[in-house]
């Protein structure tokens, strides 16, 4: 059976209590960031992704003013089905849309392969965050 996975692009009010839901399960409960982290008062500021999988949310993203995307997260029994390549080309589509050269995001280590597959470079050194080593990665939209 085919799954219908769709993606939708609004604000923090219309995709907010849904993607809350997302990442409280994934970067919260699954990887221990502490709320107050997590929730950092941008959110208002954002275009949001939101991935749902025959109508169910699964994964949620979020494109800073800055163009810095943010907050990737695919629930865990979703993952491996592409629904985070979908909000990614979601998020850098709209970036693009919104005139930005390029956009840039701060990966989990674990996550660079994923990244790198999209076409994104990294760049300075590892750093930690939420108890969690990350890398600064860049994707330019001009040759």
């Amino acid at each position: 059976m085919t799954q219908v996975l769709e993606v939708h692009e609004g604000d923090w009010e219309t995709l907010g209590p849904e993607a809350t839901e997302i990442r409280h399960a994934v970067f919260i409960e699954e990887q221990h960031v502490p709320q107050a982290e997590e929730w950092d008062g941008r959110d208002r500021d954002c275009i949001h992704f939101l991935a749902r999988l025959d109508g169910r949310p699964v994964g949620t993203a979020r494109l800073l003013p800055d163009a810095h995307i943010g907050r990737v997260a695919v629930l865990a029994e979703a993952r491996g089905l592409g629904i985070g390549v979908a909000l990614m080309r979601a998020a850098i589509e709209a970036a693009r849309r919104d005139g930005h050269p390029a956009v840039e995001l701060a990966a989990q280590t674990h996550a660079l392969p994923f990244y790198e597959r999209l076409g994104f470079r990294t760049f300075g050194e590892a750093f930690m965050d939420a108890g969690i080593p990350h890398r600064n990665m860049h994707l330019s939209f001009t040759p």
